[in-house]
């Protein structure tokens, strides 16, 4: 049974798969608050512009890497009702060097974001977190890579993918799921802070619940595979699995983006508390 939730908060959601979701989250009903570098970034818009000017769409301006930031941003949310889910897609813009291939500044920019987003939940708050990570980040999941793609998260996507391993360990962490330390290491502090899990307000050890961690394969901003009735006829749509999907090339960002929001108001029950891959 379909059910829609009422309040959203996105962290993220400017752009891509954060920006596809909420989309479809407001074109079911509900209200969403948006937390934004720049809120400007709508101004063109017209898909979103009407939601902002009927009150759906909540602008708030900030920065995820600050915490003062975030706890504004809970508070904005929740002055329109209970806020019932969350979404995690922050992601910055790398810039690219010849040797070291793409770099983020600050280069841990999702692994603090993140922290910040956990140390901050309201203690009276139980929400649908939704975290948006990738495919290939461990030595464990980097296996099941297609050989082809190997190369690619090793040398181009490797410093990216070294600040979301420190994401997925911090939510590891407080969700109490398993990690790896013996093949897949701990990071480095200075992806993590000195001293993180200390931090005021980080959930305990297995205290965090109702959480889904997505590993999309590679992105691509092609169309919603979902919605197209001759790949549903032919059954070439999206896959999703716990752990790692076999030959997991790529996935588009929209794609990605319908199964969040499936995965939200039809199917929780079935993805609550794990951690699957998506892949074409």
């Amino acid at each position: 049974m379909s059910e829609a939730p009422h309040n959203v908060l996105v962290l993220g959601g400017s752009r891509n798969i954060g920006y596809y979701s909420a989309i479809r989250l407001l074109g079911l009903g509900a209200t969403v608050t948006f937390l934004l570098r720049s809120p400007a970034v709508f101004d063109g818009d017209a898909e979103i512009q009407p939601f902002i000017t009927s009150g759906k769409a909540i602008l708030v301006k900030g920065d995820a890497l600050k915490q003062g930031d975030i706890k504004a941003a809970w508070g904005a949310a929740s002055a329109h009702g209970t806020i019932e889910v969350v979404l995690f897609t922050v992601g910055g813009t790398p810039t690219f060097h010849l040797t070291k291939g793409f770099l983020l500044t600050p280069p841990n920019l999702v692994t603090q974001c993140l922290l910040n987003l956990l140390c901050t939940i309201p203690s009276s708050s139980t929400p649908k977190l939704v975290i948006i990570s990738s495919n290939g980040l461990t030595h464990t999941s980097h296996k099941s890579l297609p050989l082809a793609l190997k190369p690619v998260y090793g040398y181009l996507l490797a410093a990216p993918h070294e600040d979301k391993v420190g994401a997925e360990r911090a939510l590891r962490y407080s969700t109490g799921w398993d990690w790896n330390s013996q093949e897949d290491g701990e990071p480095t502090s200075e992806i993590m802070g000195e001293n993180w899990t200390e931090r005021e307000g980080l959930p305990a050890p297995g205290s965090l619940k109702n959480v889904l961690l997505i590993r999309p394969a590679l992105l691509t901003d092609g169309k919603c595979t979902a919605e197209d009735e001759k790949k549903i006829e032919k059954k070439k749509t999206y896959r999703v699995a716990d752990g790692d999907v076999p030959g997991a090339w790529t996935v588009s960002r929209r794609d990605v983006a319908h199964f969040v929001v499936d995965a939200i108001t039809n199917k929780w029950s079935e993805y609550a508390d794990k951690c699957v891959c998506i892949a074409h």
